[in-house]
């Protein structure tokens, strides 16, 4: 599991689960699991999720079962609230994928590990999530990272950041109010926002 910031920092790694492990039983995990060290979001901040994650206090998910990926939306404009906030959930969230994507495609040994010991994959991951930061707070330009600069939009193949990472297995849905409220206040400003656009022009 791993969290970045708008800068494309990843600002935690956890390693170590089996790849068969469901995105929701390792989050839930570890943000419960003192001796992990996550980074709890402090009062009335949040972490953008997917829609994998369940729904808790401080991690902002998409509406459900409404278009959501940045492709979709492509030459297609968003119809309604819901597809307003999802399409500006996904845009944020997609440093995410951007971060990666880069990641995947600099360090090959990620996509086809060697069948060396579990501690040392472990070992070869988090050196790899350092050398990304590293090589991005570095003052060298790197073309890597000048790819994505140069396009706010462009993300990198072959880095598939799927609802579920391939697990078929269904996400407990807990509605929390205090992130409903959060969501809806979000919507109802992005609709505010884009009328005032509308008669502006």
């Amino acid at each position: 599991m791993a969290a970045c910031d708008f800068d494309l920092l990843f600002t935690y790694v956890l390693t170590g689960w089996e790849g068969s492990a469901h995105d929701s039983r390792i989050f839930l995990d570890t943000i419960g699991n003192p001796s992990l060290n996550f980074p709890k979001p402090p009062p009335g901040k949040y972490y953008l999720v997917d829609k994998g994650y369940p729904e808790r206090e401080g991690y902002l998910t998409p509406y459900h079962k409404i278009r959501y990926h940045q492709s979709e939306f492509r030459g297609a404009i968003p119809r309604g609230p819901r597809e307003i906030f999802n399409r500006a959930h996904s845009s944020l969230r997609s440093c995410t994928e951007r971060s990666f994507g880069i990641l995947k495609a600099r360090w090959k040994i990620l996509r086809t590990m060697p069948k060396y010991s579990l501690q040392d994959q472990n070992r070869i991951v988090c050196a790899c999530f350092a050398l990304h930061n590293y090589i991005r707070l570095s003052k060298v330009p790197d073309p890597g990272f000048k790819i994505i600069d140069d396009d706010p939009t462009f993300i990198p193949p072959e880095v598939s950041m799927d609802v579920e990472c391939g697990s078929t297995q269904e996400v407990q849905r807990v509605s929390t109010n205090e992130m409903t409220k959060v969501r809806e206040e979000i919507t109802t400003s992005l609709m505010r926002s884009r009328r005032r656009r509308r008669r502006s022009s």
